[in-house]
C-alpha cells in the first residue's frame, strides 16, 4: 500500500475555500412594528455563519394579498428584498430563515394552513445563485416569485441586471406585470 495514502490527508493541505453564493431573500411583515422588525431581520440574516455580505433594499409599502386578491382592508405589508452573500448550503439558510422568522413571533409552517395569512415577518427564499429545486421543502427559484411585483421592485434596486433563473430578466418580468395590470384596469 502507498505509504502516502495510509498517513490519511496532510495538514498541510488547504483545499480552497468555497466562494459565496448570492442568495435572494424577500422580506415581508404587516403586523407590529413592521419596521424595526425588518431592521432587526436584515441584521439577524448579517450575523449568520458562513454569511460575508448583505445588500438590503428600502422597504415598500404594498396592499396584503390574500387568497382572493389585494385586500385594501388588510394591514399593508412592508416589504423587501435582501442579497444575502453566504457559503451555507441553500436547505441550512432556509432553516435560518425559519429561525428568523420564529424569532419574531411567527408559527411554526404548516403545510396545511391557508397561506397569505397576516405576518410579523415572513422570510421567502427566491433564489440561490442558479440552483435549481423541484423538493416541496426547497422549491428554488421560488415558485411565484415572477408574478410578485413586492419582490421584484425592490430586487431591481439592489441589483438593476438581475436574473430570475428560468424565467429572465427582472426588469422585464415587472415591465410585464405592469402591462398586465395596466390591460385589466383599462
Amino acid at each position: 500500500m502507498n505509504r502516502r495514502l495510509a498517513q490519511g490527508i496532510s495538514a498541510d493541505t488547504e483545499t480552497p475555500p468555497v466562494p459565496p453564493s448570492v442568495a435572494v431573500v424577500a422580506l415581508g411583515a404587516n403586523l407590529g412594528d413592521r419596521a424595526a422588525t425588518m431592521t432587526e431581520a436584515v441584521q439577524q440574516l448579517a450575523r449568520m455563519p458562513l454569511t460575508t455580505e448583505i445588500i438590503a433594499s428600502a422597504p415598500i409599502e404594498t396592499v396584503a394579498l390574500t387568497a382572493d386578491g389585494p385586500d385594501p382592508q388588510a394591514p399593508a405589508y412592508l416589504n423587501a428584498v435582501a442579497l444575502v452573500h453566504t457559503r451555507l448550503a441553500p436547505s441550512v439558510l432556509l432553516e435560518y430563515l425559519h429561525a428568523i422568522e420564529a424569532h419574531h413571533g411567527r408559527p411554526p409552517r404548516d403545510r396545511d394552513a391557508a397561506r397569505w395569512q397576516s405576518r410579523t415577518l415572513d422570510l421567502d427564499l427566491i433564489t440561490y445563485g442558479d440552483v435549481r429545486s423541484a423538493d416541496p421543502a426547497l422549491l428554488l427559484p421560488h415558485p411565484r416569485a415572477a408574478e410578485r411585483d413586492f419582490v421584484l421592485r425592490p430586487w431591481l434596486t439592489v441589483d438593476p441586471d438581475a436574473e430570475l433563473p428560468g424565467y429572465g430578466r427582472v426588469a422585464e418580468l415587472l415591465q410585464r406585470l405592469r402591462d398586465t395590470a395596466a390591460e385589466e384596469y383599462s
